[in-house]
């Protein structure tokens, strides 16, 4: 059965890349939380889809202009540092964090971070090609999920030079054909974001290895209770 990934953590009970959100999905027994990473001006790294605190925090800034002190207080003290997401997800026996990395400098702040927290064995990484082979570069153990938007398959010399266990697609883009070409090259299947039941179960009849969903719940009623 494929996995269910809570994307930006349980976004419709908790803000989202937040800490309660985080810890909601893993406590609903999601087997990963998909967190977004961004770097403060002096290069920490906090969870944060966009690039600036507008949307989420009500402040124009960019989090890339300013340092870790000054995102905490605009962001009320709410908005974590991948630090403390990693150790939130270390208090929990199970489920896994999945670090979308948006840039190749994003990668060696995150996986060192990682390190850090001794968390290697319960994180992976998703993003395009610029941060995949900078995670792989930085890490050749490092579990990857190639983030891919277009009907144009990557280049075999980008597989090779990244490396990944898993495809990870738009899931309007997978279909049977999709399924089969990751399939004959040893991939596993990773969509994203699927939030209505009708489009989940089309991909799980499909075959895919995991569904990331802001729908935590509704995707666990079609896949089946989680694992003890």
């Amino acid at each position: 059965m494929a996995l269910t990934v809570a994307h930006r953590g349980d976004p419709y009970v908790h803000r989202e890349n937040t800490l309660p959100s985080v810890r909601s999905a893993l406590l609903k027994g999601a087997d990963a939380v998909e967190v977004d990473v961004r770097l403060t001006l002096d290069g920490v790294p906090v969870l944060l889809h966009d690039p600036s605190l507008d949307r989420l925090w009500g402040h124009p800034q960019a989090v890339a202009g300013l340092t870790s002190d000054e995102v905490f207080k605009l962001g009320g003290g709410q908005l974590p540092t991948l630090h403390d997401a990693l150790a939130e997800l270390l208090r929990h026996a199970r489920g896994r964090m999945l670090l979308d990395l948006t840039g190749a400098d994003q990668a060696a702040p995150s996986l060192a971070a990682v390190r850090d927290a001794g968390a290697q064995e319960r994180v992976y990484y998703c993003g395009e090609a610029t941060a995949m082979r900078a995670v792989r570069d930085a890490d050749p153990a490092a579990e990857i999920a190639l983030t891919w938007k277009t009907s144009a398959w990557p280049a075999p010399a980008l597989l090779a030079a990244v490396a990944p266990r898993w495809l990870n697609l738009r899931f309007g883009l997978v279909d049977a054909g999709t399924v089969a070409y990751a399939r004959e090259r040893g991939l596993l299947v990773a969509a994203w974001t699927a939030d209505w039941p009708r489009s989940m179960r089309r991909l799980l009849a499909l075959g895919v290895d995991s569904v990331t969903t802001n729908r935590l719940t509704a995707l666990q009623r079609l896949t089946g209770p989680p694992a003890a």
